[in-house]
């Protein structure tokens, strides 16, 4: 409960002006006709009334010349692709390079957070989940220290949460350590954070000093790398610098940097920025396989997909927030288009209205559109679509909304034969999205793989789009870095290193697939 009549005293008080001030208005309204204002004379004359004619002489203006013209398609479509941008630029980097910005300009370290290697991973999670702007927890060797040794994200929960159900698969040597994890999580436990460091796939740990320059960082934040460490002279954290953190500084002071602010403008298309090389999920498939695929493949997010390859929505690794009680769990069983509605919901009480975050854009969308939109849903990716394609077994649904069993079972696919033995099998939980044919007619992903239609949806979900390619925060910021003339190294060479050996079950259907698509890079 909150403080005793704080609350209640406060708004007694704002309730009480606002009473006092309508009073005082309505009490001066109706006081006015007996404090000087001029009463009526009955014995004036009244002027002379214009005749018909006479108004016909100097006609009123229509009432036309006043309204605004309406918007043309073309305006529309213009405002759709060149949103208002909503930025706040500070003055203290006009006419500065922004090359020369120093690291500890953009450090806030309010915003870090500590966990110890000795505390464990339940207080860990609340520290990431709650109020925590850099979505990561930096880990130290005891509480005393500000030296980070590691850090804790949802891409490390969603790791310990894949072995404490009995999901992940572990190497011989470590199947011991992953039943010992599992069985301490069922019993309730303590777990510290150094018992899960072999289960976590870490990226390199990144520190730059204060006086360091964006430059350095951009140029790593375009090699691949999502987060850098910003440190004092006594090599003390006092930031945690992040892609979208830098995205979005970029994003609000591009009008101080011509460099960055000319390129908002430029398609995707005409950028040749992202990449044709995408994994999605099955709308059908349980969401344990997409936080499963997630983790073996290095992922923060997926796109979930239905038949035709539109895009019905995304999952990422933080949302596996929303699976940390025990109520929660069953929910890896159930499918992804049903967790997807979990989210909005949640995200609905949270902010007190629905919302559909749209994580979508088309070859035509500009850079600052895209840009717009990845800071709007603080998101790292947008997925590139081409014009919505219709399933190749149901009507297209231009918009997605609950349907009737009936509906959802006719609209489904049939089952495919499988085996001599006359059985069926499901479709594929996950697909390599090869590049668009030049046809116009949606072809299936691989060979006999099908993907069921979107059995109910969201209001207000609208169907995207053919999923063609994806555009993360690493493309964009490796782009401002080649544009100011920097060197960024290959961000493949980083995104290989965070997945994982081929020892998961899942990979060798995805290495097999991906060896039987001819991707465009």
């Amino acid at each position: 409960m909150s403080a005793p009549g704080a609350p209640d005293s406060t708004l007694r008080g704002v309730s009480g002006s606002m009473a006092g001030s309508s009073q005082t208005s309505l009490s001066a309204t109706l006081s006015s006709p007996q404090t000087g204002a001029p009463k009526p004379n009955h014995n004036h004359m009244h002027p002379h009334r214009q005749s018909f004619a006479e108004n016909q002489r100097h006609p009123p203006p229509s009432p036309r010349s006043q309204r605004h013209p309406s918007f043309t398609q073309q305006a529309i479509q213009d405002l759709v692709n060149h949103p208002p941008p909503n930025r706040h630029p500070n003055p203290r980097y006009s006419g500065r390079d922004w090359r020369d910005v120093a690291l500890g300009e953009l450090a806030v370290p309010e915003d870090v957070r500590w966990a110890s290697m000795d505390d464990s991973v339940q207080s860990a999670t609340f520290t990431l989940i709650k109020n925590n702007p850099t979505n990561v927890v930096l880990v130290r060797e005891s509480p005393e220290s500000r030296t980070a040794v590691t850090t804790f994200d949802y891409n490390d929960l969603n790791a310990y949460l894949l072995v404490v159900v009995g999901l992940a698969k572990p190497e011989d040597e470590d199947v011991g350590l992953y039943t010992e994890i599992s069985r301490k999580a069922q019993a309730q436990e303590d777990i510290a954070l150094h018992q899960i460091q072999s289960l976590c796939q870490k990226e390199e740990l990144v520190v730059l000093p204060a006086e360091a320059t964006l430059d350095k960082a951009v140029e790593s934040f375009g090699g691949g790398v999502h987060r850098i460490l910003i440190v004092n002279q006594a090599g003390d954290v006092i930031g945690v610098l992040t892609q979208l953190r830098l995205v979005e500084f970029f994003w609000n002071e591009a009008v101080n940097f011509p460099v960055i602010d000319r390129l908002y403008g430029s398609l995707l298309r005409d950028l040749g920025i992202g990449t044709h090389q995408i994994i999605a999920i099955n709308i059908d498939a349980p969401l344990a396989d997409a936080l499963l695929l997630m983790h073996n493949e290095g992922l923060t997010s997926v796109a979930v997909v239905d038949q035709g390859l539109n895009v019905v929505g995304n999952i990422s690794t933080a949302d596996v927030r929303h699976l940390t009680s025990a109520a929660s769990l069953p929910l890896l069983k159930d499918t992804c288009m049903h967790f997807i509605s979990v989210i909005l919901h949640e995200r609905g009480v949270e902010h007190g209205r629905d919302s559909f975050p749209v994580f979508h854009v088309n070859p035509y969308s500009t850079l600052g559109h895209t840009v717009a939109k990845l800071v709007a849903t603080k998101s790292h990716r947008m997925w590139v679509v081409e014009s919505a394609s219709p399933s190749p077994s149901a009507p297209a649904t231009p918009l997605l909304q609950p349907s009737n069993p009936a509906a959802t079972t006719a609209a489904a696919p049939p089952p495919t034969s499988g085996g001599t033995g006359g059985g069926t099998t499901s479709p594929p939980p996950t697909v390599i999205i090869p590049p668009l044919s030049s046809s116009s007619t949606p072809q299936s992903p691989l060979p006999g793989q099908n993907f069921a239609g979107v059995p109910g949806g969201m209001p207000g979900a609208r169907l995207s789009g053919r999923l063609t390619g994806v555009v993360s925060m690493t493309d964009i910021l490796n782009l401002f870095a080649r544009s100011s003339g920097l060197r960024p190294s290959d961000p493949s060479e980083q995104r290989a290193r965070r997945r994982r050996s081929s020892s998961a079950s899942v990979r060798p259907s995805i290495d097999s697939a991906r060896a039987s698509v001819d991707f465009r890079r």
